[in-house]
């Protein structure tokens, strides 16, 4: 996966060098030799990763990534620092400042491309969420504010090691901040994973009955734990087995020994990252959700309708299953918004779906159409079960009156035609819709459907199942 990578260092040939690598692997590389230059091309949207020089004139490459994290417009840009400090109190002070990683210089040309490459995937993740939550926005779609710089304390941590000693220094390090579950085995833990609820993976690639890095890619194989984050750890002699787990899904590592600051930054790294991508997530799905879901009534609109009762008429079809629909609306509707006023229309409206539901079963599928007409689908029931449950909405809508505001209630009452897949010849709604017309020709407050020639009594027709 290809990015735009934006170099930042004041030496010309440590600039050329990064350039050469990243160039020979096709990656687009930026350049700029001062801390506000950087910025400026960030905030332009120029570039997807940047590795930033520590050292300097006028503004260091502490300063430089805090001011790029304190922006929402750049805080999302993921920031790998180089430097030749590399002691663990500058690497702190890196992750501390907003950085991804900090590489220590001479770079390790295998580390710096697993790292970008990583990196690259992330944020290619990342744009895609943030994108479709942008879409959702401009469509009016409320969505709370995600912050890159989030909550970091109060997470889930399920530790995979079987290592005394450096289990005991992680949960030293962490427990304080964090809930930490201990699981040694490395079969266990992705039961445990897979149920759910954590929110960072750290896995020991040293693991004595099982491959560390298999560990790493059946989780990220898994669905219920594919977007957790993961933290290896591993031994210094161990680093090319570690970026290798780069390449598949993880999220970051930490060499041993342990130190403890290091550790406790680095997590705090993932867990930021992961609330921020849970955030646009859920501004996502919640996107979705609304764009199917009446706003007024909560119920699921006319486009859900439309997209679900083709393919609930093909599956019955294919199955020889019944498909019965309930089409009904609110008789004399429009008094009630004459007399009372809209707003008190809609607290009917709210009301009235609340205790239909209540009258329905799980299976049945309960829409809004639009104004006061409504269906409901119901999946392998034939028509004369339908009308059973038909004329328990009916009398549950007429037995008791809709508060309309404080002191006042309004009494109301529906009107239900029923059709039935297999019985209606044509368009399943536009049968049902037939049936609640002939139900408002003879009378209100009633459940009419089509009984059929086979029914003796009575000729072909629309009958009345129950009249109030």
């Amino acid at each position: 996966m290809t990015a735009r990578v934006l170099v930042v260092d004041d030496h010309v040939s440590n600039v050329k060098l990064l350039e050469a690598r990243l160039n020979a692997e096709y990656f687009d590389v930026l350049t700029a030799d001062n801390g506000p230059e950087a910025l400026a091309i960030c905030a332009s949207g120029e570039c997807d990763i940047v590795l930033l020089d520590v050292m300097m004139p006028g503004m260091n490459g502490f300063e430089v990534c805090r001011r790029l994290k304190a922006n929402p417009d750049t805080a999302h840009i993921p920031v790998v620092m180089v430097s030749a400090l590399d002691q663990a109190s500058d690497r702190v002070m890196g992750l501390e400042a907003g950085a991804d990683d900090f590489l220590a210089k001479p770079i390790d040309e295998t580390a710096l491309l697993a790292r970008v490459k990583s990196l690259s995937r992330l944020r290619a993740a990342l744009d895609e969420l943030r994108a479709r939550a942008a879409r959702a926005a401009k469509m009016g779609v409320s969505a709370s504010s995600c912050l890159v710089g989030g909550e970091d304390e109060g997470g889930r941590i399920l530790l995979v090691d079987d290592r005394r000693s450096s289990s005991e220094a992680i949960l030293g390090a962490l427990r304080a901040h964090h809930e930490v579950e201990l699981e040694p085995d490395a079969l266990e833990a992705l039961v445990e994973g897979a149920a759910g609820g954590y929110d960072l993976f750290i896995v020991s690639l040293t693991l004595a009955g099982y491959d560390g890095l298999r560990l790493c890619s059946q989780i990220r194989s898994i669905e219920a734990t594919r977007q957790i984050p993961i933290l290896a750890v591993a031994d210094a002699d161990d680093l090319a087995r570690t970026l290798r787990g780069l390449e598949f899904g993880v999220n970051d590592y930490l060499l041993r020994p342990i130190e403890r600051s290091e550790l406790a930054a680095r997590v705090r790294t993932q867990m930021r990252r992961k609330r921020y991508a849970d955030c646009l997530r859920q501004n996502v799905e919640a996107s979705l959700e609304m764009a199917v879901v009446d706003a007024l009534t909560g119920l699921h609109n006319r486009r859900f309708f439309d997209g679900v009762l083709p393919s609930m008429m093909e599956e019955a079809k294919r199955k020889a299953r019944p498909l019965s629909v309930m089409m009904f609306d609110i008789d004399r509707f429009k008094g009630v918004n004459d007399a009372y006023g809209h707003e008190a229309g809609d607290r009917l409206l709210q009301g009235l779906s609340r205790r239909i539901k209540g009258l329905i079963r799980r299976s049945d599928i309960f829409c809004r159409l639009s104004g006061d007409e409504f269906v409901i689908l119901m999946p392998d029931t034939r028509i004369d079960v339908g009308a059973k449950v038909a004329e328990r909405v009916r009398s549950g809508v007429a037995g008791a009156g809709f508060p309309i505001d404080a002191t006042r209630l309004v009494a109301a009452t529906v009107s239900i035609g029923l059709a039935e897949s297999g019985r209606a010849g044509g368009d399943l709604l536009r049968e049902a819709d037939k049936a609640l017309y002939r139900c408002k020709e003879g009378g209100r407050n009633r459940v009419y459907f089509d009984p059929g020639p086979k029914t003796p009594a009575q000729a072909p027709g629309f009958r009345v199942v129950r009249a109030g």
